[in-house]
């Protein structure tokens, strides 16, 4: 058993190396395995039942995530939450919502900006863009984990490159019956969605679409300063819901 266990990674970690998306991968890789291994999965008997649980998830989202009242108060470690929080997710939903969009979106775009810029861009547009929602929010005492704003960052800079892609999008009012429309019609429908909602957000624990609004015009504005003219139509395989699950605020 265990070494047809190991000869299944060593096939998975060829795979990757031969793929042409590798860190879009690794990334996937990297949020699953940190969210199995923490108290949000529910998996680990280490962090007990009921409010046991509770209590873990509470301070392991405060240790890992950003909050904001604290960010701007000049620590290294406070510093530091708005690059680890991007590999925390706070349930089973809110990770492979934000996954699957990652899987979509992130392979074209890293293919077309090359692995080191794909990983630079990632990191560094979602850092930003939990640092601009931080900055709205300076007196809030509210953890915030999560990838989407990176991913929303790969959205944009996506839209930008290739704009006539055709998307497989499951639309809840025709009944999430699968239907194809061009990037340019999707992710801008996508994000016109995300300042109506943040426009309605709460204080309290939800989705901060403010970090979503930043990191898409983040992704948006490097790929047009950065390329040039978008590509030609290109299909995109995968059916994604309109919309990735957001930064959670346990």
């Amino acid at each position: 058993m265990i070494s047809k266990w190991s000869a299944s990674i060593v096939r998975a970690g060829r795979s990757v190396r031969g793929s042409s998306a590798p860190v879009t991968y690794a990334l996937i890789a990297l949020c699953c395995a940190v969210f199995l291994i923490g108290p949000a999965s529910g998996l680990g008997p280490a962090y007990g039942t009921g409010d046991e649980l509770l209590a873990a998830q509470r301070a392991y989202f405060r240790r890992w995530g950003v909050i904001p009242a604290e960010l701007f108060e000049g620590s290294a470690g406070s510093a530091l939450t708005p690059a680890t929080a991007l590999f925390v997710h706070g349930s089973w939903v809110h990770l492979l919502g934000n996954m699957l969009f990652l899987y979509v979106f992130g392979a074209m775009t890293e293919e077309r900006m090359g692995r080191v810029q794909f990983t630079l861009f990632y990191v560094g547009c979602g850092y930003l863009a939990l640092l601009g929602y931080a900055a709205a929010n300076a007196d809030s005492e509210q953890s915030l984990v999560g990838a989407s704003g990176a991913i929303s960052a790969v959205l944009g800079a996506f839209l930008y490159l290739f704009p006539r892609a055709r998307v497989t999008s499951l639309l809840p009012f025709l009944f999430f019956l699968p239907v194809r429309f061009p990037a340019w019609v999707v992710l801008p429908f996508w994000a016109a969605l995300q300042w109506l909602a943040a426009g309605r957000a709460s204080d309290g624990p939800g989705v901060a679409y403010l970090a979503h609004l930043v990191g898409f015009g983040l992704g948006f504005g490097y790929a047009a300063v950065r390329y040039g003219r978008p590509t030609g139509p290109t299909r995109v395989k995968a059916a994604p819901a309109p919309a990735p699950e957001g930064e959670n605020q346990p």
